[in-house]
């Protein structure tokens, strides 16, 4: 759902990372490049992440429940 995070009007663009540590199973990340960052591309994004500016617990929340929507939109259910 790269597109759902970045419809969030303060981040540019969503990159979008897979980890596996075994045949079970992966982890899939979504990790958001906010606007006005542009120098914060590529791969090492997940390391920049560290050295970005604190965001503010309500607006995590708030994010977090937009992509919730959107996930609930898109596949059915309901966002918790």
């Amino acid at each position: 759902m790269p597109g759902a995070v970045e419809a969030l009007p303060h981040i540019a663009r969503a990159h979008v990372s897979r980890w596996g540590d075994g045949g079970a199973h992966l982890h899939v990340f979504f990790i958001a490049r906010p606007a006005g960052f542009p120098q914060l591309r590529g791969t090492c994004m997940a390391i920049w992440n560290d050295l970005l500016p604190a965001v503010p617990a309500d607006l995590i929340s708030a994010d977090a429940a937009a992509v919730g929507a959107a996930v609930a939109r898109s596949y059915g259910g309901q966002a918790r």
